[in-house]
């Protein structure tokens, strides 16, 4: 039971929910109760399991006993399952006949006229209706009695719907209202809501929405009565064109039915087509499936015609959403595809030119590599040429200085006649120290350039075959040799002329050194090209 107490106050606070967050949120709430039918409809049977085992075990129950049990499973039968409602309907009246009692054998006819009325069996209820001594009934069972037929003949009227024998049958209808209404107590539920209900089939809305409107806000209402007073104000509102207000009251409705186990339902019914016309398809294939199961599960005849007549034309529209949808996803699906294509298009233009500016940066580093080594030997160029400049004025200086006072002494000599001194100035000049203190001022300037030269240069021979120079010693004639090439100078004959060699003695120095070096002969003369320049 706890479960419908629960469903019941969700029920009574959905109109808030729906101000706050509007019909999705009441349906989302109508969702989840369709979710938890199952456990609500078990409840349901274990009640009935209980009643049916007190029946059918206990042998020595009286047939009062046994008339209130089997009332009691009708109750519980009458808005779930017809065929069970029908058979205890007739074992209340084949009790109260074993009892001879005429007001509880009419009692029981009132409860097959109900079940028969609900199934859409019109003739077989006219006929039990027919067979009923209104006099033999207590007043809240002739109350009962003037009810359910005013309402068979309501529901004749909206069967046969037509201008002929409708009327007819609403006045019949409203007849019986009266005698009903005189019987049940002011401001109770059955009070306010036949007279709503007798107010719609006379057509005035507005009062019969009032009494509706009291009827639901009556107290203490099962959820079963909250489900048929906010079905019939739903009613109300779709006649008075409220579809909003519609779908709120059939929505509640709707929940109020799954939670009192109600099969004989129309408010899921109602509402699927009510939102099958606002174009929610979803909700509606959803609640027309699930009012299709109910009827079939109750044994409604008319109401399985009723929603079966609806139901293909919902699906239609749902099969036709869906393929709409299919369509609009194979359009984006083709979409997708053509924008990936372009993108794997523009993926494989990109790695080209990526490739390309691979390449052009490749060659920009090369080019910038060789500009760096031009500029760097440009750069060495420069400081052998400012090198060895100086160094060629300050011998050039030297040399003046020595000519200009050989000239100014030999000058003097000559003037005094002294022509055996002029002898002894030419004879004294040693043409052999002056050459060696050429080739010491060449080895100062080198080694100031190249002060790792020698170093290098021996790291190209093992080192039984590397050079050692004596004290005092900066280059010999081997080093000498290189060391004019490192500069640029690479002829023999310039190299033999500078040395005062033959071009001969220059090539086989040059030889016997390279055939000493422990790197190829062909690469020698690069790799001494490598030695820097400070």
């Amino acid at each position: 039971m706890k479960y419908k107490y629960i469903c019941l106050l969700l029920l009574l606070t959905a109109g808030r929910t729906y101000a706050r967050s509007g019909n999705d949120s009441l349906l989302d709430r109508l969702n989840w109760t369709i979710e938890k039918a199952a456990m609500y409809d078990a409840e349901k049977v274990q009640q009935i399991n209980i009643l049916r085992k007190t029946l059918q075990k206990d042998e020595h129950l009286s047939l009062q006993q046994r008339y209130t049990l089997c009332q009691q499973l009708y109750e519980q039968y009458k808005v779930f399952k017809y065929d069970s409602a029908f058979a205890y309907a007739q074992q209340l009246q084949a009790l109260a006949r074993e009892m001879n009692d005429p007001a509880r054998i009419n009692y029981a006819g009132i409860k097959l006229g109900f079940v028969l009325l609900s199934s859409g069996m019109f003739k077989e209820t006219g006929d039990y209706l027919a067979a009923i001594d209104v006099a033999a009934l207590p007043d809240s069972a002739r109350a009962e009695y003037y009810t359910l037929k005013g309402r068979y003949y309501y529901d004749l009227s909206d069967y046969s719907s037509d201008q002929y024998f409708a009327p007819g049958y609403t006045r019949q209808g409203n007849s019986c209202m009266d005698s009903a209404l005189i019987l049940f107590k002011p401001h109770s539920f059955n009070y306010e809501y036949n007279y709503g209900l007798m107010y719609q089939k006379m057509g005035n809305m507005d009062s019969a929405r009032y009494y509706y409107v009291r009827a639901v806000a009556l107290k203490n209402l099962t959820t079963h009565q909250v489900a048929i007073a906010t079905s019939s104000l739903g009613n109300i509102y779709i006649r008075t064109g409220k579809k909003d207000s519609a779908i709120i009251m059939m929505t509640k409705a709707a929940i109020a039915d799954i939670a009192s186990s109600t099969k004989e339902t129309t408010a899921m019914f109602i509402l699927a087509g009510l939102l099958f016309k606002e174009q929610d398809v979803k909700h509606a294939s959803r609640y027309i499936e699930y009012a299709v199961a109910d009827a079939s599960f109750y044994g409604a005849r008319l109401r399985k015609v009723q929603v079966s007549a609806i139901l293909p034309i919902i699906e239609s529209e749902k099969i036709n959403t869906v393929e709409g949808q299919k369509k609009l996803l194979f359009a984006y699906a083709a979409i997708v595809t053509l924008l990936l294509l372009l993108l794997v298009w523009l993926a494989v233009i990109i790695l080209r030119q990526y490739k390309k500016l691979q390449a052009a940066q490749k060659v920009i580093t090369a080019a910038h590599t060789l500009q760096q080594e031009i500029n760097d030997k440009l750069m060495e160029a420069n400081t052998i040429k400012e090198e060895y400049i100086g160094y060629c004025f300050q011998v050039n200086s030297a040399y003046l200085d020595k000519i200009k006072k050989f000239k100014k002494l030999a000058d003097q000599k000559l003037t005094d006649n002294k022509y055996g001194e002029v002898k002894y100035l030419v004879n004294n000049i040693d043409l052999k120290e002056e050459r060696e203190e050429l080739f010491r001022s060449f080895d100062r300037i080198f080694l100031k350039i190249f002060p790792n030269f020698v170093g290098v240069f021996n790291s190209f021979f093992r080192e039984e075959d590397q050079i050692r120079l004596k004290d005092n010693e900066l280059l010999n004639t081997d080093l000498r040799i290189f060391a004019l090439i490192r500069i640029g100078i690479s002829d023999n004959v310039k190299i033999a002329q500078i040395l005062e060699y033959s071009v001969n003695t220059i090539y086989t120095y040059k030889t016997k050194i390279k055939n000493k070096a422990i790197i190829p002969k062909e690469e020698f003369e690069e790799r001494l090209m490598d030695i820097k320049a400070m």
